[in-house]
Formats: structure tokens, C-alpha cells, sequence
């Protein structure tokens, strides 16, 4: 009789843990648990350890707990890559933008038939890895071998020291990151735009509203969110950029292109010491988790009020 009800109860039990296995939820959760660990071994961990190593010092050997930052606060060169990471994130991302929404509105008034090619034209810069594509802005620029220079020098023009002034070299990293970035604001934006409902357009044509009026009145509200959204990841990418200023100055001339990355890297890694570049790396995460939030905030409210 025991063993009955064993065997019972073993059955009830296998039955319902296939019940369980069944469920939406449980399929869900075990679909995102090979990408939990990923996140978990490539992002958290990694952010706690480098949390843990900017509080020892440069041996590694004794906790000074905020004393890397406050070594940092007194060096003019690292608010000088403060300054240069705001100024590279706001030009950048404000230019991506624009550029982005102006071909995305450009592409989405072609018949649908021509658009294919445009769009296919237009994502190349983004496709190409950003070392590589750098790599030839850097020959465009580079002052024995410059293409543009000989332009320049064709039409009798002064040549521009493009990567050995602070003005030109900021320009040009801004450059090469606008031509790099504004793909994915096209893309994006290109999506939005042909997600408004056309009657709105239909009825405000009735009404005698002219382009400027769709444009500020319906295409701007109507993509508010998807602007923001996008706006905020550029600028979390932008201020952790590091291939396009990597290849193309270093950092240079006089560390006035350094982003908190290359500048992380030079410290950490070039410099041998570690924890420093710990806590460069780390110094904009409060600044990014604080504008994400404003924007998220933002986002979700006028979702709860539309």
C-alpha cells in the first residue's frame, strides 16, 4: 500500500512539475536565462569588480576608499576630459539628430519603391565597424598624405592642421562621430515617421495647415518619445566612445580630445594603474544614470497621459 502511494505521489508530483515546465512564464524565463548570464558576466560583474577596484590603490594592495577620486578632482586634465566629453557628447548627438531626422523626413516623402536604395546607402556608414571606417578618415586628415589638404591646396586654399590643433582635432572627432552615428537616427526616425497615422496629415491639409504647421504640430508629438529614447542612448554611447578617438588623435593634441574611455584607457592600462582608470571610467555613470532617468520619467509620463 506504501509503495501505491508512493508511486502516486510521485506521479502527481512529475505531472505537475511538466505543468510548470509548460507554463508561458517558465518557457519565458528559461528563453532569457542563457541572456541573464551574459549580462551577468559581462556587465554586472564586471561594474561591481571595477566599483571594488577603484578603492584600492595603485598596487592593488590596500583600500583608500575615495582617494582615487579626490586624486582625480585636484588634476586640471581630468576636468579637462570633462569638459571635452560634455562639449563631444552635446555636438554630436545634436548634429546626429538633425541629420538623422532630416534624411529619415527627406527619405519618407520618396514613393515607397525608391526608398530601398536610399536607406541601403544611407546605413553604410553605420554598418562598417567604426576602427575601420576611422582608419580612413584618418588618411583624409592626416597632414603629410591629406586628401583634403591637396583639395584645398588645389583651389589655393590654406591647408588646416586637422589633427595637431585642438580646434580641428575636436572638429574632426566630432565629424567622423556625426558621420558614424546619424544612420541609426535615420533608421529610427524613418521607423516613427511611418508609424503617424496619414489621416492626420489628410485632415490637416483640409484645415489649410501648411508643412512648418504638420511639422511642430503632429510629426514632433508624435515622435516625442522615440526622440528622446533615441537621444539618450546616442548620448550614453557617445560619452563611452573610444574607437573613433583611439584611432584618429589618441587623445591628443595635449589630451584635449580625450573621452572618460581613452583617458580611462591611458591611465589603466598604458599607465599601469588600474584603480585610477577604474575610477575615471566610473565618474560618468552618475551623470548618465541621472539623465536617464530624467528622460525616462519624462517618457513614461507622457505615455500615462496619452
Amino acid at each position: 500500500m506504501s509503495k501505491l502511494k508512493r508511486k502516486y505521489s510521485n506521479g502527481v508530483r512529475s505531472s505537475s512539475f511538466f505543468i510548470w515546465l509548460r507554463q508561458r512564464s517558465t518557457i519565458a524565463f528559461i528563453m532569457c536565462v542563457p541572456l541573464l548570464l551574459i549580462v551577468i558576466g559581462l556587465v554586472a560583474y564586471p561594474f561591481l569588480y571595477s566599483i571594488f577596484l577603484s578603492t584600492l590603490n595603485k598596487a592593488e594592495t590596500e583600500f583608500v576608499g575615495i582617494g582615487n577620486y579626490l586624486f582625480l578632482f585636484k588634476r586640471e586634465t581630468f576636468w579637462l576630459v570633462v569638459k571635452q566629453s560634455i562639449i563631444f557628447a552635446l555636438v554630436a548627438v545634436f548634429f546626429k539628430a538633425l541629420i538623422g531626422f532630416i534624411a529619415a523626413h527627406s527619405i519618407n516623402t520618396i514613393p515607397s519603391k525608391g526608398q530601398r536604395k536610399w536607406r541601403g546607402a544611407l546605413l553604410i556608414p553605420w554598418v562598417i565597424p567604426p576602427a575601420l571606417s576611422t582608419l580612413g578618415w584618418w588618411w583624409l586628415f592626416e597632414p603629410t598624405y591629406s586628401a583634403l589638404n591637396w583639395i584645398l591646396t588645389e583651389f589655393a586654399l590654406p591647408t588646416i592642421p586637422w589633427l595637431s590643433e585642438t580646434f580641428w582635432a575636436r572638429f574632426a572627432v566630432i565629424l567622423v562621430n556625426v558621420w558614424f552615428g546619424a544612420p541609426f537616427f535615420l533608421i529610427m526616425y524613418l521607423a516613427a515617421l511611418k508609424s503617424i497615422p496619414e489621416h492626420l496629415y489628410e485632415a490637416a491639409s483640409i484645415d489649410g495647415a501648411s508643412s512648418i504647421q504638420k511639422l511642430f504640430h503632429i510629426t514632433l508629438p508624435m515622435m516625442r518619445n522615440i526622440i528622446a529614447i533615441t537621444v539618450l542612448f546616442s548620448i550614453i554611447v557617445t560619452f563611452a566612445n573610444f574607437d573613433i578617438v583611439r584611432v584618429l588623435t589618441q587623445g591628443g593634441p595635449l589630451n584635449t580630445t580625450h573621452l572618460f574611455s581613452t583617458y580611462a584607457f591611458r591611465v589603466g592600462i598604458e599607465s599601469g594603474d588600474i584603480p585610477l582608470g577604474a575610477s575615471v571610467s566610473l565618474f560618468m555613470f552618475p551623470i548618465l544614470a541621472i539623465l536617464a532617468f530624467i528622460i525616462l520619467r519624462n517618457v513614461r509620463e507622457r505615455a500615462l497621459n496619452s
